[in-house]
């Protein structure tokens, strides 16, 4: 589990990865967490919950898009397969302007852990064909519906061509992942900086993404240690005003600390080839 990594590009210690989680449920399943937080009764669907995800679609990945071509960055987007059904547009629109597409289940109720290795593995295969018949690009990448993974989850990727696995946390650098179906990078995936359990499960102000940043990169700045930080950003909850604020204001802080800003297939490919 040890990585080999001893540095990113030009000697740096530090680098950022902006993902952008662009999700979508299946028709009739609301969000497990919405904005008011106290769910409603089992049976009931959350048509409050349901319009808050809609944001992402409609309104927040543009939003985003814009954001970063102001910015001239390349992030990773997380794609829900139904989103080629439900917004082709914003799909081919993230391929167009450059971003890395990362695949992301067909739909966010679909957990592997809760469903057997056969339908997550047509799950994937699903989502990777949608993906790069809307887009033109084949993901490379993947992160799990609620960032869990089955135990079958790292060799179905490999078996279907896949070239990282971010569903990890048991390290803070990449590290090869020997599978039944051959090798992939391992890519820890960071939470700490993440509006979904910052400000919706833990209700921290946005701002506290900027200051969370800070006080990380700070270390990394310094040369202590080798790290990257992942400031995770969900279509339908931080891509609104405030959170592409604070999303500004960390690029900011970023570029100042020098970091290496770098979609997660970049920092992949580093490793690889380090």
């Amino acid at each position: 589990m040890t990585s080999t990594l001893q540095r990113w590009p030009e000697g740096r210690t530090g680098a950022l990865a902006i993902s952008i989680m662009f999700e979508q449920w299946d028709p009739g399943v609301a969000p497990g967490l919405g904005p008011m937080g106290n769910p409603l009764p089992a049976g009931a669907l959350d048509h409050q919950a349901v319009s808050w995800a809609d944001y992402g679609w409609r309104t927040g990945v543009w939003s985003a898009l814009a954001l970063l071509e102001k910015e001239q960055l390349a992030a990773t987007f997380y794609v829900s397969g139904i989103l080629t059904e439900t917004a082709p547009d914003a799909v081919r629109a993230i391929a167009e302007a450059g971003h890395e597409i990362a695949g992301h289940s067909w739909a966010q109720n679909r957990v592997p852990a809760l469903i057997g290795p056969e339908e997550e593995r047509a799950e994937i295969a699903r989502c990777s064909a949608a993906i790069t018949t809307v887009s033109g690009q084949r993901p490379r990448g993947w992160i799990s519906p609620r960032c869990t993974p089955s135990a079958s989850t790292s060799a179905l990727l490999a078996a279907e061509g896949y070239e990282w696995h971010g569903d990890v946390f048991d390290a803070d650098l990449p590290y090869w992942r020997e599978t039944p179906e051959g090798r992939i990078v391992a890519l820890p995936f960071g939470m700490e900086i993440n509006d979904l359990p910052m400000t919706v499960r833990y209700g921290q102000p946005t701002r506290e993404l900027v200051s969370s940043f800070a006080f990380e990169a700070s270390t990394l700045a310094a040369g202590r240690r080798l790290g990257y930080i992942d400031v995770t950003l969900h279509a339908h909850v931080g891509c609104r005003p405030a959170g592409l604020q604070a999303l500004t204001e960390i690029i900011a802080e970023a570029r100042r600390l020098d970091f290496w800003i770098a979609t997660r297939g970049d920092l992949a490919d580093h490793f690889a080839g380090d």
